[in-house]
C-alpha cells in the first residue's frame, strides 16, 4: 500500500473587513482577483530544486516502483484463488503468502528508501531559500521595512518555507506517483475486464470538475489564512518586544482582545479550510466507492452466471481497493499544493522586491544641479547641494520633507544641526549613509557624489549613532565592535567605551564586555544603552562621523565627560551632529538651523542667538508668550517643538519625539 503522509489538521465564518491591531499594511491580492496559476507559480521554485533535482527524481523512481508493487499484490491473490485454493493445495498457500509478504516488505523498504533519499536535500533546499530570504532583506531599501510588518516578513520565512519543504517532500512526488498508479491500475482493471473496468471509470469526471472547483477556491481561502498567519505574529512580536509598555500602562487586557480577535479570525479561516477539504475529501471518496460497488454486484452477478472466475474477480476488486488511496488522497495533495503556491507567492513577494541600488548607474538623468563655484573650491568634508527629500509613501501633492538644501561642513569641522520636532532633522542625516535616497540634489563626500559610490564603501567610510540606540542579542564588546573592520580587538573597544564614559559600568558587568546584554539591551538602562551605541560609531575612527542626538538620556555629569572625550573624537573626523540641548551644540564649530524643510540659517552659536529669533527661542527654552517650559509652534517650521530647559537647568530628559 502507497506511503501515506499525515495529513495536518486543519483548522468558521470569513473575517469580516475590518482591520485589526497588527494587520500588514502590504497590498495582498484581491480574492475575487485575477486566478494565479498554482504550477506556474511553484515552477519558479525549479532554481532551488534544480541542484538535487537528482535525488528527487531518484525518489519518485523508488517510491512509482513501491506504488507498482501494490498492484502485483491482486495478481497474486488471483493465482491463490483460482490455483492453490481451488486445487486444495496447502503448500501453494504457503508459497502464495510467502510471495505477498515478500511483496509488502519491499514496498515498505523502498518507501523508506525513499523518505532517506529527500531528507537531507529537502532540507537544504529550504535552508538556502530562508538565507536567499534574510540575504534580500538585508538588502531592502528602509522604505520597504518601514511599509511591510515584520511578523509578515517573520512568517514568510519560518511557516511558508516549511510549508513549500512539505509540498517538495510529499505532494510534488506523490502527485506524479499516483497518478503513475491510477493510471497503471486502470490498465490491469481493463486487461481483467473490460466492462467493469468501464464501470469504474464513469466517476473520472464529476471528480475532475469537483478538483477544480475546490482548488481555485481553496487557493483564496489558503492565502488568507497565511496572511493572518502573519498578523497574528506581529501582534505577539508587538507584545513582546512593548511589554514594559504593555504593563506600565495596563494594556494587557486590550492587547489580549486585539490577539483574541486575529486569532478568532484565523480560527474561523482556518475552519472554512477545513470544511472545504472535508468536502472535497467526501465527493472524492463517495463517487469512486458508488462506482467499485456498482463493480461488485455486476461482477458478482457474472461469477454466478459463469462468466467470471471468482479469481479474477478477486483480482479486480483488489486491484480496484488498492487504488482508493491514490484516489482518495487527491483532495489532501491538491490541499497541501496550493497551500504551498501560497507560500512561494508570499515568498517571492518579497524576493522580487526591488533593493536598494548599490550605484546610480552613470547613464542615469539625475536631478543633481551642476556643481557651484563654492564647490570647486573647497570639494573636502561634506556639502548637500540642492538636496530635497520626499517619503515614498507621502501623499501626492505634499510637500516634501527637505526642499533645496545647501550645507557644506569642511573637512574636520563639526556641525551642529539644530531645528524643531518634526522639522526634518533626522531625514537629512539619513541621506547621508543613502538609508534613504534623495529625491533631489546630490551629496557629496570629499568631492564624490554619494550616489555613484558603492554601498559598502559609503558606509564604512560614514558611522552613524541613531537617537533610538539599538542593541543586539550579543555581548558588550561584539555589539561595539560591530562598528569597526573585522581586525578590530580590545584596544579599539576599550577606546571607544571609554569614549562614550561605558568603560565604568561595562567594567562592573558580571563578565565585562562579554555579558550578553538581551534582546535590544534591554537589559540595561536607556543611557547605558545610549552610551554603547555611541562607542560603536566611534570605534572605528570613521573619516565622517554622524550622531543623530546621541546624549539625550544622558544626566549633565556624565553628559559633560561624554561631551569632553567626545571633543577628542571630533578632532579626528568631519561631524554631523543633530542637536536639542546648547551644551550638545557647544561641541560644534557652526550650527545650522533647518526650518520648513530648509537651512534658513548657518554660523555659530553666538551668531546665531544674535541674528536669529527662532534658534535662541529653541535653545532658550522659552514659549512665544514668555517662560520657561515647552514651545508651541516652532518658527518656520509649523510644526510644534517640545523643548525643554536643559540650557538653563541641565535638565538631562531627552526631547521627547523626533522627527521621522
Amino acid at each position: 500500500m502507497p506511503e501515506k503522509p499525515v495529513a495536518p489538521e486543519s483548522t468558521v465564518p470569513e473575517p469580516p473587513p475590518e482591520p485589526l491591531p497588527g494587520a500588514s499594511p502590504e497590498p495582498r491580492p484581491a480574492p475575487g482577483g485575477e486566478r494565479r496559476s498554482a504550477v506556474r507559480v511553484l515552477l519558479r521554485l525549479w532554481p532551488y530544486v534544480r541542484p538535487v533535482r537528482a535525488r528527487l527524481f531518484s525518489a519518485a523512481g523508488v517510491a512509482i516502483l513501491a506504488s507498482c508493487l501494490s498492484l502485483v499484490i491482486p495478481l497474486v491473490l488471483k493465482w491463490l484463488v483460482d490455483g492453490p485454493v481451488a486445487d486444495r493445495d496447502p503448500g501453494g498457500v504457503w508459497l502464495g503468502a510467502l510471495y505477498l509478504l515478500l511483496l509488502g516488505t519491499a514496498e515498505a523498504v523502498l518507501f523508506g528508501f525513499r523518505r532517506w533519499l529527500v531528507a537531507r536535500p529537502l532540507s537544504g533546499v529550504e535552508a538556502r531559500m530562508r538565507a536567499d530570504l534574510y540575504g534580500r532583506l538585508q538588502r531592502m531599501p528602509v522604505a520597504f521595512h518601514d511599509r511591510w510588518a515584520s511578523g509578515q516578513l517573520l512568517s514568510r520565512g519560518t511557516t511558508d518555507l516549511m510549508l513549500v519543504r512539505m509540498f517538495l517532500a510529499f505532494p510534488l512526488t506523490f502527485l506524479l506517483v499516483n497518478g503513475v498508479t491510477i493510471l497503471a491500475g486502470y490498465v490491469l482493471l481493463l486487461a481483467q475486464d473490460w466492462s467493469l473496468g468501464l464501470v469504474l471509470l464513469t466517476p473520472v469526471i464529476p471528480l475532475v470538475i469537483a478538483c477544480s472547483l475546490f482548488e481555485s477556491r481553496y487557493g483564496v481561502v489558503a492565502r488568507r489564512a497565511q496572511d493572518q498567519v502573519g498578523d497574528l505574529t506581529t501582534v505577539v512580536e508587538e507584545s513582546v518586544l512593548g511589554i514594559r509598555i504593555v504593563k506600565g500602562f495596563g494594556r494587557h487586557r486590550s492587547q489580549a482582545r486585539a490577539f483574541r480577535d486575529l486569532a478568532e479570525r484565523l480560527r474561523g479561516t482556518e475552519l472554512l479550510k477545513a470544511r472545504l477539504l472535508a468536502l472535497i475529501w467526501a465527493v472524492i471518496a463517495f463517487l469512486p466507492e458508488l462506482a467499485i460497488g456498482a463493480a461488485l454486484v455486476l461482477g458478482t452477478v457474472r461469477v454466478a452466471d459463469g462468466e467470471l472466475s471468482a479469481g479474477t474477480l478477486v483480482a479486480f476488486l483488489s486491484t480496484a481497493l488498492a487504488l482508493r488511496w491514490p484516489v482518495e488522497s487527491i483532495g489532501f495533495l491538491l490541499a497541501m499544493s496550493q497551500e504551498a503556491a501560497t507560500a512561494t507567492e508570499r515568498y517571492f513577494e518579497v524576493m522580487d522586491a526591488e533593493p536598494e541600488p548599490d550605484t546610480i548607474a552613470p547613464g542615469t538623468p539625475s536631478p543633481s544641479p551642476s556643481p557651484s563655484p563654492a564647490s570647486a573650491e573647497a570639494p573636502g568634508g561634506v556639502r548637500f547641494e540642492g538636496v530635497s527629500f520626499r517619503y515614498p509613501d507621502a501623499p501626492p501633492g505634499s510637500p516634501p520633507v527637505l526642499d533645496g538644501i545647501d550645507l557644506h561642513i569642511r573637512p574636520g569641522e563639526t556641525l551642529a544641526l539644530v531645528g524643531s520636532t518634526g522639522s526634518g532633522k533626522t531625514t537629512l542625516t539619513a541621506l547621508i549613509p543613502r538609508l534613504h535616497e534623495a529625491s533631489g540634489g546630490r551629496i557629496l563626500l570629499d568631492g564624490e557624489d554619494i550616489a555613484l559610490m558603492a554601498r559598502e564603501r559609503l558606509r564604512s567610510l560614514v558611522s552613524m549613532a541613531f537617537e533610538e540606540p539599538t542593541l543586539f542579542s550579543a555581548s558588550v564588546g561584539e555589539n561595539v565592535l560591530m562598528g569597526a573592520a573585522a581586525s578590530a580587538g580590545e584596544p579599539e573597544l576599550r577606546r571607544a567605551l571609554g569614549v562614550a564614559q561605558a568603560d565604568g559600568f561595562v567594567d562592573r558587568l558580571p563578565e565585562g564586555a562579554a555579558t550578553q546584554v538581551g534582546e535590544q539591551g534591554l537589559s540595561l538602562s536607556g543611557g547605558q544603552r545610549q552610551r554603547l551605541a555611541l562607542a560603536r560609531a566611534v570605534v572605528g575612527r570613521p573619516r565622517f562621523l554622524v550622531l543623530d542626538d546621541p546624549l539625550s538620556a544622558l544626566d549633565v555629569h556624565t553628559e559633560a565627560r561624554v561631551e569632553a572625550a567626545l571633543r577628542e573624537v571630533l578632532r579626528e573626523t568631519t561631524a554631523l551632529v543633530v542637536a536639542h540641548r546648547p551644551s550638545t551644540v557647544m561641541l560644534a564649530d557652526r550650527v545650522a538651523l533647518l526650518s520648513g524643510g530648509r537651512i534658513t540659517a548657518v554660523g555659530t552659536h553666538q551668531e546665531l542667538l544674535r541674528s536669529s529669533t527662532e534658534y535662541a527661542w529653541l535653545m532658550s527654552g522659552e514659549s512665544k508668550t514668555g517662560g520657561i517650559g515647552a514651545g508651541a509652534g516652532a518658527g518656520g517650521s509649523g510644526a510644534g517643538a517640545h523643548a525643554n530647559g536643559d540650557g538653563v537647568n541641565g535638565d538631562d530628559e531627552a526631547l521627547e519625539g523626533e522627527d521621522r
